[in-house]
């Protein structure tokens, strides 16, 4: 079970990603898009949007900090495991807080809005449930192994496993031992990642990269002089072909 949970797993979920990504970008160019519904009710959008946005970004640098950056390295930098064990505990659950209360009113919109509610799909109930889990369950993880003063440092189990996984050669061992909550937490941010490319949630990977690199608009005044003493005409007027 080990090995299929830490060895086999996370390789099942990152071919998904990134074969059912390309498969989104080739045959679904229609459908890569969040189908905004702010068209129908933008006041609480503009509320809940940043509130989970910020929250989940927030929250992933956090995952890439603990899983990815090896605790010698924080040493070095005069970050000990207490200092970084408060910024974990306090930023990260702050971070998960706001997430959290961003997708509660990004529910609660959708579900008192009618034409909200009418565009909402089984697609996007199920990724909503898929992502409220994995945030509150890695706050779970977090607190009920934590406590002000000290608490599980899983970068000497969890994250020596993440890293491994780059190298293929997971060590699947690293997992044992590892408490449930943070195991199931795991998990559950797997299936997440291999929900992306098949949720609205693909549209993380767009980046308007052409915007930098497409020509100036140039606006021009309108130079009255030019105009002569014609009056001005309605409608549309025939042009010099």
């Amino acid at each position: 079970m080990n090995t299929l949970l830490w060895g086999v797993l996370p390789y099942v979920a990152v071919a998904l990603l990134i074969a059912g990504t390309f498969w989104r970008f080739k045959y679904d160019k229609f459908g890569w898009t969040t189908r905004s519904s702010q068209v129908y009710e933008s006041k609480l959008l503009n509320i809940a949007s940043p509130m989970f946005h910020y929250g989940l970004l927030f929250v992933l640098v956090g995952h890439l900090m603990g899983l990815f950056i090896p605790e010698s390295w924080t040493d070095k930098v005069g970050m000990d495991e207490h200092l970084y064990h408060q910024m974990s505990l306090y930023g990260g659950t702050a971070a998960g807080v706001l997430a959290v209360l961003g997708i509660a009113l990004l529910l609660y919109r959708r579900r008192t809005n009618t034409p909200v509610f009418k565009a909402t799909t089984a697609n996007d109930k199920v990724m909503y449930l898929v992502l409220l889990a994995a945030i509150v369950m890695g706050m779970w993880a977090k607190l009920t192994n934590s406590s002000p003063s000290h608490g599980y440092d899983y970068r000497l189990t969890i994250a020596p496993w993440a890293r491994s996984l780059f190298t293929l050669q997971p060590d699947v061992d690293k997992m044992v031992g590892v408490p449930l909550t943070y195991q199931i937490h795991a998990v559950i941010g797997l299936l997440l990642f291999a929900l992306i490319p098949f949720t609205r949630l693909v549209h993380m990977f767009s980046a308007p990269v052409q915007y930098l690199f497409r020509p100036y608009v140039v606006y021009r005044s309108r130079d009255e002089t030019q105009l002569g003493s014609r009056k001005e005409r309605p409608g549309w007027e025939r042009t010099k072909s």
